[in-house]
């Protein structure tokens, strides 16, 4: 959904480096953005606190679903011919001068190239592969407060600080399910698992919540949550590739790594085949369509013969569960069908419907997921 972004500058200081930010981003080919004083940023956004001195609008930006997006590619790859397998460490491997035999625990898997993209581990497989690495992962927790459905009116665009050094800073945005998210926070930490979440740091994102949009301050939280970004010791993403032994690795793809997932995929088939002879996508391809679950499509509760509504909070249907635990990608864990649906993600977080959903997923989390392969 196009919002747009409001770059937002509190004080002076911020104020006078809204000129470099606006020069980058049209060195960066964003042409559209332009400066907006304070009476321009309360015209677009009169939810913003009137103490803001000023402003940058990006008009282009857009919020999207970010867990759809991931489900639709792997959902195409594995459409196209592509072959998924889960919970299957990579424990070593070595490249033979014509082939790479990887050692897993679930057997041998052998192919031609390998792209590394293992995101906080990316380093450590790296090592394992090919003895040395390029980068080093420092782990970066960001929390998040995601606010109740009533928040969503507060505001319309992406609200944005003026970026440091470390981070793009605390964010406040609507989000495609209705909601107001707040976050993330840039915390760094030794834990490549270590996702937990304390008080005291969310009581700090609604304190800043508050003061960025004044509406916020009060109202119901529906969930927090926190998330480790792969963040390295550099500042710039990581993609390496040693053409000799067909290996490519991409690292340090933090936040924005949703967004710029096409083109670094591009990027990397240019690597892989040779940027002269790489044709880009084949009209040969077919373009399954994931279910959609945001609040700016038409919802399944909203067709007939859905199997009624189980998740009330989120209206998710009977139909939707089941199609998630089966086709060709089904959800092997409750995390992935919550991702997959937004069952349990609402206000109850899965109070009243977690009885039926333990009914409906019966026998299917058991097992492990997982074929063996080998390409030809």
């Amino acid at each position: 959904m196009k919002s747009g972004a409001l770059v937002l500058a509190w004080n002076t200081e911020e104020a006078a480096l809204l000129e470099g930010v606006l020069n980058k981003a049209r060195i960066n080919g964003v042409d559209n953005a332009e400066l907006l004083g304070s009476d321009s940023v309360l015209a677009r956004e009169p939810g913003v606190s009137p103490s803001v001195e000023a402003g940058i609008l990006i008009p282009g930006e857009y919020i999207i679903d970010p867990w759809t997006t991931p489900f639709a590619y792997i959902l195409q790859a594995v459409d196209n011919g592509a072959q998924l397998i889960r919970n299957c460490e990579v424990l070593d491997g070595g490249f033979d001068g014509n082939r790479w035999r990887l050692h897993t625990q679930m057997g041998e898997i052998c192919g031609k190239t390998i792209v590394n993209c293992a995101g906080l581990y990316g380093d450590l497989l790296d090592q394992k592969l090919t003895g040395a690495s390029n980068f080093h992962i420092r782990p970066r927790k960001g929390q998040f407060v995601v606010y109740d459905k009533s928040t969503f009116s507060l505001c319309h665009s992406i609200l944005l600080p003026v970026p440091g050094k470390r981070s793009k800073g605390i964010v406040v945005c609507p989000t495609v399910f209705g909601n107001v998210l707040v976050g993330p926070t840039a915390e760094e930490q030794e834990s490549r698992e270590d996702s937990s979440i304390d008080s005291q740091t969310l009581r700090q994102l609604t304190i800043r919540g508050s003061q960025i949009l004044p509406g916020l301050d009060q109202q119901p939280i529906t969930a927090t949550y926190a998330g480790l970004r792969p963040a390295t010791d550099h500042t710039e993403y990581q993609i390496h590739s040693d053409s000799n032994n067909h290996y490519v690795s991409v690292g340090g793809i933090r936040s924005t790594g949703l967004s710029a997932a096409l083109g670094i995929a591009e990027f990397v088939c240019e690597i892989i085949q040779g940027k002269e002879t790489y044709q880009g996508a084949n009209e040969c391809y077919s373009w399954p369509i994931a279910n959609p679950i945001t609040e700016i499509q038409e919802r399944d509760w909203q067709k007939p013969d859905n199997g009624g509504i189980v998740c009330h909070c989120e209206l998710v249907t009977r139909r939707e569960i089941d199609q998630a635990l089966s086709g060709p990608v089904p959800v092997a864990s409750l995390g992935g069908l919550k991702r997959r649906t937004r069952v349990t993600m609402g206000r109850c977080q899965g109070f009243y419907c977690t009885a039926a959903l333990s009914e409906i997923t019966a026998g299917h989390f058991c097992n492990d997921i997982g074929w063996n392969y080998s390409d030809k």
